[in-house]
């Protein structure tokens, strides 16, 4: 007869991470967007194709530079990033609700997945999404316009904090959403205000008093300027301070995010 150790009810099996767990997670949330390809990576390459087409023709001409540079070039990386974190904000929220709705979120709360390694598996979804359309549109950008990123290095640096910054958020609202009109109203009155009032086709100099402070309080208007440094070389504000604006305001939104996974805050009854 085999004696087995003695464990206590509540102890893990898989050390301080289930990575084989923390991977099938990481591995289902990718596989969500990659399976349907045409909807969740095509479409937004095509949607901010006609968004620079359409301000390119109906602005452009007249617009002059902005800020040293060519209108276009200029509202190029504000698209990118906007199109990056509509896409990250999409990919974790849409996971949650849709598995809440259909009553198959238990499929994600009986394995043996600490709080943080839900956290991480969804953001891992949220984050290669992100990547991956941005990759997609840069290499749009290259061959429509001939840009080419000028900091590389920050361009991915910012692109990968706006994915996890909105791929958080997206875990927070697909938490709270019961509902796809809760989770449509999240989008139509936060998410798309906030990427559209960041300074993704103007820059926020021209702001009056009063919106150019509420602007810089908002974090998306940072990962919009770091992308735009990044790819062409200008900011309105230092990239080194919104790194760190941006960065601070991830790992909130993480934070949160993991607080209520612990909780089991409108997942468990």
């Amino acid at each position: 007869m085999t004696d087995y150790p003695h464990r206590d009810p509540g102890e893990r099996r898989f050390g301080q991470v289930n990575w084989l767990g923390l991977y099938t997670l990481c591995s289902r949330e990718v596989m969500r967007f990659v399976n349907v390809w045409t909807q969740t990576l095509l479409a937004p390459l095509v949607t901010a194709g006609l968004f620079l087409m359409i301000f390119t023709i109906a602005i452009g001409p007249r617009r002059g530079d902005v800020m040293g540079v060519p209108f276009t070039d200029f509202i190029a990386p504000g698209i990118l990033m906007m199109t990056v974190i509509q896409n990250a904000f999409a990919n974790t929220s849409s996971s949650i609700v849709v598995s809440k709705v259909q009553g198959n979120i238990v499929d994600t709360l009986m394995p043996p997945l600490a709080p943080f390694e839900l956290v991480l598996g969804y953001l891992a979804g949220g984050v290669a999404r992100g990547l991956i359309v941005a990759v997609a549109i840069s290499a749009g950008l290259f061959v429509t316009t001939g840009l080419v990123p000028q900091h590389p290095l920050i361009l991915l640096v910012f692109v990968i904090l706006g994915a996890a910054f909105l791929s958080a958020m997206g875990m927070l609202a697909g938490l709270w959403a019961n509902k796809f009109d809760q989770m449509a109203a999240i989008t139509t009155f936060i998410v798309t205000p906030l990427a559209f009032l960041s300074g993704t086709f103007y820059s926020v100099e021209a702001l009056p008093p009063g919106l150019y402070e509420i602007t810089h309080v908002n974090p998306v208007f940072y990962l919009i300027d770091g992308a735009r440094y990044g790819m062409i070389g200008v900011s309105d504000s230092t990239p080194g301070f919104g790194f760190v604006i941006a960065l601070v305001a991830t790992a909130a939104v993480l934070l949160a995010a993991w607080g209520l996974f612990r909780t089991g805050w409108r997942l468990k009854a």
